[in-house]
Order: structure tokens, then sequence, then C-alpha cells
């Protein structure tokens, strides 16, 4: 039978209750992280069960509050959370916590397990990610909502931790937040003060209140276990509208271990049987493993009702917003089905018709520019930005206004000298919904985003990254600026599509593919230089990967395969002509994206690159791995080696054998 609980220790013991579980789960694991969950314990039941607005039976619901763990290793504590409240995570998903299929990974992932918003661990990518829900929520509320009809209204809130405090993607991703104003934000930063190598003391001795405070962020702090304290923190931060908040809340990690709390060994692995044995005396904690009290379980539960009551309210609220704004709310509901923007495609058609008809010499960054200007409008979903080099990368859309301080209506964002940042943040708002999001630098900062593309993909997330500059093609800026590892290194990559696109109609074609693309990211690799159009007819050719883009002329027989992307399809294009002068019959196949033309049955892709026809050279300004797929064991490939130079484009091109020449002489020497 239960010991009787009173009412009014029910926040203190269900506080407990998190503890135990995460206790329970990472011990049975033999692998895990207590020390953070039984830390936090206190704050997260005073935000999950008086403030955080959401239904465990619809945790899709469209104006719920999203909560991030940013600290993802603390997962048992989200873990716990959603359990007690009702979600779909019974007790038998804790007792499998970090075993093979389990519900429960190691480190939350978003659309493996109900209830979670974030795929997080790697640290600060999940306050970034924060930053882009928050951002969303605005644009949304400014898109959306109408005087007396405030259909979008919620908050994004974070746990935090010192180590996604240290990170420097949260530095750039708060210092926007701070500048933008973003008032329904708000971090609980756990001051606990220790990492894995022991107290923060040993690196790290900033005053991050003071820090945030200097982002422009409202700030505060308080004893992370008053449970009274943390409320009336909460209160003060949904108070101010202008400025997103931060909470720094002094904790022991391990809290009521009584040997491990406080320390190092409390954070990244089990506390051991004696140790959890005394922690739950010292919690006063008596029921067994992974057992939970009925009357605490029926505390937690609560969510449930309140949860169902607080969506049926905004439905009621969403009939009266539809019958006073008819067509908004049918695109409100489009969203809330899921459904992707309509209405862009039939500029694009147009585009793409003209095009056809007099293929332009545009560099691809500029051919990328127009397209964004014929759909930018059309496509209402479509959020841009760049990071310090709009003019550089044209991703502004001619009608397009800023988002700015206090104004969120537009659709540009000025993400600053931030590529990191930037990353994390559009993934927050490909996170929440009703938003498709696309950004640009040059290819070579990649890198800086590098984390945040990878966990876009493994999250299978539609943002779209324009990457210009993507070759020596750019010249003088010198082999800093030049990618030339970039293409492999993005195409290793799993589920990123990685577009490179040989003129301005595979251009089109390849922002066509972006934006119909919805289970993961898409980078378009664009020249800075000019680049001859080249005659197509088919308007879906580039949607399968790679394509014949020209036969051997003259009724020549096929002797050879010449294989190019980008900026070097116009190589293989001159090649074809000089070979044909010498009776030499060459086919050429433009590959703007190998991870489409890789899931094309295996009849196309022989149909594309006959397998008998072994004579096969590629020319990519690129390094030459990966090639060999394609290629076989005795294909040519011509590209980098190193590291490209200082010089006007084209004599780079020379320098490093980057040429028709090159190809035509190594078609040759197979041959011979």
């Amino acid at each position: 039978m239960d010991p009787e609980i009173a009412p009014e220790d029910l926040p203190r013991v269900g506080a407990n209750a998190i503890r135990a579980l995460a206790m329970d789960a990472v011990q049975k694991a033999q692998s895990g992280h207590p020390g953070l969950p039984m830390g936090m314990a206190d704050v997260a039941t005073v935000l999950w069960s008086r403030y955080l607005h959401h239904n465990p039976r619809n945790p899709r619901w469209l104006d719920r509050d999203r909560f991030i763990l940013s600290a993802g290793h603390g997962s048992m504590l989200l873990y716990a959370l959603l359990h007690l409240t009702g979600y779909d995570l019974p007790m038998e998903e804790l007792q499998a916590f970090r075993q093979l299929n389990s519900k429960t990974p190691g480190h939350p992932e978003f659309g493996h397990t109900a209830g979670v918003e974030a795929t997080t661990g790697p640290l600060g990518q999940g306050i970034s990610n924060a930053v882009g829900l928050a951002l969303a929520e605005r644009w949304m509320a400014a898109r959306f909502n109408r005087p007396g009809h405030e259909i979008i209204d919620h908050y994004t809130y974070v746990i935090a931790s010192d180590g996604d405090m240290q990170e420097g993607i949260s530095h750039e991703a708060c210092s926007l937040a701070g500048h933008l104003g973003l008032g329904r934000l708000i971090v609980f930063y756990d001051d606990n003060g220790i990492s894995i190598d022991g107290k923060t003391e040993l690196s790290f001795s900033e005053d991050v209140v003071a820090r945030f405070a200097a982002y422009g962020w409202h700030t505060q702090r308080v004893d992370g276990h008053d449970q009274s304290a943390i409320g009336a923190a909460i209160d003060a931060a949904r108070a101010v509208a202008d400025k997103p908040s931060i909470i720094a809340c002094k904790t022991v990690i391990g809290y009521g271990a009584p040997n491990r709390a406080g320390t190092s060994k409390a954070h990244g692995e089990p506390l051991g049987d004696d140790e959890v044995a005394g922690a739950r005396k010292a919690l006063g904690w008596s029921w067994p493993p992974f057992e939970v009290p009925a009357p605490v379980l029926a505390y937690w539960r609560e969510a449930v009702e309140r949860g169902a009551a607080a969506e049926a309210d905004w439905n009621e609220r969403l009939t009266a917003y539809a019958k006073a704004h008819g067509d908004e709310a049918v695109e409100l509901r489009r969203i809330i089905a899921g459904q992707p923007a309509e209405g862009w495609r039939e500029p694009l058609d147009a585009l793409w018709v003209k095009w056809k008809s007099d293929p332009p010499d545009l560099a691809t960054r500029s051919a990328s520019g127009q397209v964004l200007d014929a759909i930018g409008m059309a496509h209402t979903d479509l959020i841009g930005g760049s990071a310090d080099l709009t003019p550089s990368n044209n991703t502004r859309v001619a009608a397009y206004e800023d988002i700015a301080p206090g104004s969120f209506g537009g659709k540009y964002v000025r993400y600053g000298i931030r590529e990191h940042g930037m990353g994390g943040i559009l993934n927050g708002m490909a996170l929440h919904g009703g938003i498709v999001p696309y950004s640009g630098t040059f290819a070579t900062f990649s890198d800086y985003m590098r984390p945040a593309i990878r966990l876009a993909a493994l999250t299978g997330l539609q943002v779209i990254y324009v990457f210009t500059h993507d070759s020596i093609g750019l010249g003088q800026d010198g082999p800093t600026h030049q990618p030339v590892e970039h293409y492999a290194a993005l195409r290793a990559i799993p589920n990123l599509s990685v577009f490179r696109p040989g003129d301005a109609r595979e251009t089109l074609e390849c922002w066509r593919a972006a934006l119909e693309r919805r289970d993961g990211p898409s980078a378009l690799l664009l020249t800075r230089q000019k680049l001859p159009g080249q005659p197509c007819d088919s308007p879906d050719s580039t949607n399968r990967g790679g394509y014949v883009l020209a036969e051997p002329p003259n009724g020549l027989n096929l002797q050879a395969l010449l294989l190019a992307t980008g900026s070097e399809v116009q190589l293989a294009m001159a090649a074809r002509e000089i070979l044909a002068e010498q009776k030499i019959g060459a086919r050429v196949v433009s590959l703007p994206c190998w991870e489409s033309f890789d899931a094309q049955p295996q009849s196309y892709r022989d149909q594309v690159l006959p397998p008998q026809v072994t004579c096969r050279v590629a020319v990519e300004a690129g390094v030459t791995l990966g090639w060999e797929r394609y290629l076989g064991l005795n294909g040519v490939m011509i590209g980098m080696r190193g590291y490209g130079g200082s010089a006007p484009f084209e004599q780079l091109y020379e320098h490093f054998g980057i040429t028709a020449d090159a190809v035509v002489q190594a078609v040759k020497k197979y041959l011979d």
C-alpha cells in the first residue's frame, strides 16, 4: 500500500519520481547520465506541471509550447517527463533505455520518440534550435494573428548545460536572439559547476549571466531546488515580451546521491547499487525500481486532461478565426495537416520555358537569385537569409522585407557572420512547422555549419543551403576561400542531397527538387563565374540526378563517357566537340546530384552509363574522392590533387590542368 502523500508534498515527491526513474534506467542500462536529471528535476517539475502548454495525446498540436532539452545527455529527464505526463512512452521503454530499437535512445531523437521536439546531444545545437523555434513562432504569429485572434501564441523553453554555454554555436545563436528580441524564448541554465573533467572552473570562469545581459537578454539567478523561487522566476520571464530570458539555476548535479552529488562522478556513469540505495534513502523514495506510486502518477497525469482542454480551447478559437479570416485559416489548416505550400510551381515552370528557348549565360548563383525572385513570394512558407553575404549569395528576393528587432513579418533573416549558429537556427525553424528555411554562405564555410547540417540530415529536416563560390572558379580570393574537398565532404553526409548544377536551367531544376524534397536537407553548390547555357528538352532530367546531356555528334559510335558536374560540364561539352573532330564519339553525362542518381533503378543508371563502355573520364574542380563509383578501376578523374591558388579563374583552371584538352588527352590515352 502506498504511504500517504500530502497534496502539498506532491511537487517535491513528483520531482523525486524523475530522479528515481533516471537512476533506475541508467543503472539498468549500465550506461547514461543520471546527474542532470537529478539536478534539474525541480526545475522540470515546476515547468511541466504549472506552465508548459502541451497535449500528451497530440504531441504535434501546432500551438503547443516547445520544450528543448539542449543538454541531451540528460535524456532520462525528458523520458521520465514524457512517461509521467502520459505520452506514448510506457515504463517498458524506460526499462529499455539505450537498448536497440527502444524509444529511449541515449540522446533524444526527433521523430523517434513522441514528445521529443529536437534531436539533441551535440552540445549547443539544442539551444540554437530553440532560437529558430522561437523565431518561427514570432514569424507565424505575424503571418496569421489578427486583432482579437491570437491564434499563434506559444513559448519555447530550454534546459541547457555548462557545455551548451561553452560551445561556440550557442554564442552565435543567442547573440542573434538578443538582437531580435525573441521574448518567448526562456532558457534554464543548469549552473551546477561540473563537467566531465571535474569542476568547470578548470577551463570556464566567465559570468554567463553577464554575457547574456550583454546580448540583450533578460537575466535572473535562482536556487534550482527551490520550486517556489523557480515559479516566480518563470513568471518574471514571461512578463518580459521584448527580450529572451535566461534563468541561471544553481543546482547540485546528482542531487540526493550521498557520495557522488556535486561531483563529476554523477555526470556520465551509473551511480552504482549502493549509491542508488543511499539516494533513495536521502530522498525518502521507498518504492522499488521503475515503480511510481499511484498518487504521484495521478499528479503527473493531470497533464493529459489539461492538455486536451488547452487544445480544445484552441480549436474553438481556430473556428472563430476561420469565420473571421477564411483565407488565412485555409493556409493555417494546410500547415496543421502537414501539407506543402502550393502556387510556386507555375512561375518556376514559366521561367523554365523561357530558359529552354533561350538558354542564358549566367553564373549559377545569379540563376539561383532569378529563381528565387520568381518563386519567393509565391511560396508562402519560404524564409531566406544569409551569413552577411547577401549580395554574393543572391539569396534575398527583391520583394522580401527583413525580419528585424520587434518586427517579424518579413521573410529574410540577416544572420550576421554566424554560420554555425545560422545552421542551428535553420533546423529550429524547420522543426517548428509551417516554414521552409534556406540560407546562404560561401561553400568553403559549409565546414562551419557541418554539425548542424549533419543533424538536419539525421533528423530529416527540409532545409536548403545555398553555397556559392563553389570552386577554384572564384579566382583571386585564393585557396583559403576555394573549396576543393567540400563536394566530397558534403556528399559523405547521409540523407543530404548535394546539387551542383551546370547552368541556369539545371539550377532551376535543382531548386525544384530541393523544394519538392521534404524528408531531408539539400545543398546547392553554385558558381561565381558565368557558365554557358546548355540545350536540354526534358524539364525533369535533373530530378534523376544524372542524365545524358549530349550524345556523340555526327552519327559517331559511342566510345567514351564524359562525366561532369557544375562549371565543368562546359569542359566536357567542349571536349566532346574536339573528340568528334577526331572521329571519336563521346557522350556527355551531367551528374548534378549523385544522391538522386544513385537512388534510380539500375536499369536507368545502366542506360545513362552503359557498363560496356569502359572509357570513362570525369572532370570536376574538386578532390577526386568518390568518383570511382562511376569510373570503375580504369577510369580517369581530372580534378584537384591539392589546394587552389590566387589568380584569375581562367589561369587557375589552366594551371591545375582542368581543361577540355586534358579530357581529350585522357580519352585518347585510354583508347590507345
